[in-house]
């Protein structure tokens, strides 16, 4: 295990160092410490501390700011540690979730000394477990000044593409209510579950929207995630509740999701129980165009959450631009190409340069 970081050293070594240092969600602090004290050793940055999230930035007089983000943690170990190089290839947790973005950061900030743009870099705590854990929340309460910018580029894995914006989504319960009875005599009361039927029904019907917005497909999506319901094994159950997952394009606002959800369940009790709204690609704005064309290739949708929603919400541009494979993330066997983790850091340091 790392007792220093070497920022300026191969970022694929670096990325290695990173997942060697244990931080599963809420036990953030030793990588943390490591972060905190390389970029105050080895780089000319403005540092903070707030809690277990570490942000650094220059302070050049830019016309513009650029503002990087990337959480610190990581979901629980399963078998995948320490580490390990085979074939141009590194495996082991967080190499993809987002270790590989967060060395390429890290990186940048000890190697890019003369920007066109300013720049801000966010490493930030707990993002893999309940929202109101998030560092992000946090760090926009006691130093929202530090969130600030003309652009966020949060480098989630993204297979090295610009992934503009993102989707929102909501959970709701739809629950029916009926009447108990002996099921002997079924026909004296009322199965809520059977009254589910036509609830599923219309999900199974469900054609979902495919906006395009930016020159970016979005693809809508509205699923039963969960069924509850029954008394006992002889009894009509008199309450049911159906959870669905709706995942709504940025071009609807949370309002509008929820009233689409009612029209579609009409008739149904229905309780909107979780949202969080997307965010729209801003690929109009000059500092966005820079970064497209410094990619290379053509932008795509976002078609999950990340945490580019909250800076949208901030009144910026933002994208998910990063090394990995996002279908990899969670599981046993992440990893990422070493070679797409150079590429980040060669595509960002033409933009930045």
């Amino acid at each position: 295990m790392a007792d220093t970081l070497h920022l300026s050293a191969d970022p694929v070594e670096l990325t290695a160092a990173l997942v060697d240092v244990p931080s599963v969600s809420g036990d953030e602090a030793r990588l943390a410490d490591l972060v905190e004290r390389a970029l105050r050793e080895q780089t000319r940055l403005e540092v903070v501390r707030s809690g277990n999230a570490v942000l650094a930035r220059t302070n050049l007089g830019r016309p513009s700011r650029v503002v990087f983000a990337g959480h610190l943690d990581t979901v629980p170990v399963n078998d995948n540690l320490p580490s390990r190089l085979e074939d141009g290839v590194l495996h082991g947790l967080g190499s993809v979730d987002m270790k590989g973005g967060d060395a390429v950061m890290l990186h940048l900030a000890a190697t890019v000394t003369d920007p066109r743009h300013d720049l801000t870099f966010v490493f930030y705590d707990c993002e893999e477990v309940d929202a109101v854990r998030n560092g992000l929340g946090r760090v926009e309460r006691d130093l929202p000044e530090w969130l600030a910018g003309d652009l966020a580029i949060v480098c989630e894995p993204s297979n090295g593409v610009v992934e503009a914006g993102c989707q929102g989504t909501m959970r709701i319960e739809v629950r029916t209510r009926g009447a108990r009875a002996h099921t002997a005599r079924g026909w004296m009361g009322e199965n809520a579950i059977h009254a589910l039927g036509e609830a599923l029904r219309r999900l199974e019907a469900y054609e979902p929207r495919q906006p395009e917005i930016d020159g970016c497909r979005y693809h809508e999506g509205l699923q039963a995630v969960k069924v509850e319901g029954g008394v006992a094994g002889n009894v009509v159950p008199d309450a049911a509740v159906l959870t669905v997952n709706h995942r709504f394009a940025p071009d609807r606002s949370p309002e509008q999701a929820e009233r689409h959800l009612r029209e579609v369940f009409d008739g149904y009790d229905v309780t909107v129980t979780d949202v969080s709204p997307g965010a729209l690609p801003g690929l109009g704005a000059p500092v966005t165009r820079e970064l497209v064309e410094a990619a290379g290739g053509e932008p795509v949708a976002k078609l999950g959450w990340t945490d580019v929603a909250r800076f949208a919400a901030l009144g910026m541009p933002a994208v998910n631009f990063g090394p990995g494979d996002p279908v990899l993330a969670h599981t046993r066997q992440e990893n990422v190409q070493v070679n797409e983790v150079r590429r980040c850091v060669e595509v960002l340091r033409r933009f930045l340069g």
